[in-house]
């Protein structure tokens, strides 16, 4: 049974920085595509950044490029985001997502002044 974790959300001041990160168990993730993607209330699940499976390339949505940066460990079977400079328009659920099939129960992230 595949199983995804995230953790790492919490709330921060516009401005501020957080590490989200997901552990997979139940499947190697090498050759996967692995994501985040995050859903505020009232609106659609909306890609937030991938990078796929095999040394593949890295994609970033509009709303977050240049503030986010995502990274894969396939020995540990983790996949990380790190956020810079978040806004209020950053609050949502992020959700894990593995070979655009598998997704994590969410993690919080709440920027508020």
């Amino acid at each position: 049974q595949v199983q995804l974790v995230e953790s790492g959300g919490g709330s921060v001041q516009p401005g501020g920085s957080l590490r989200l990160s997901c552990a997979v168990s139940g499947r190697a993730t090498s050759s996967l595509f692995m994501g985040w993607f995050r859903q505020a209330p009232g609106k659609e699940r909306q890609r937030v950044a991938g990078i796929e499976g095999n040394g593949g390339e890295t994609m970033y949505g509009d709303a977050v490029r240049g503030r986010v940066a995502i990274s894969r460990d396939d020995a540990k079977r983790t996949v990380t985001l790190e956020m810079t400079d978040l806004k209020p328009e950053d609050t949502g659920t992020y959700f894990c997502n593995l070979d655009r099939s598998y997704w994590g129960q969410g993690t919080q992230v709440t920027v508020s002044a």
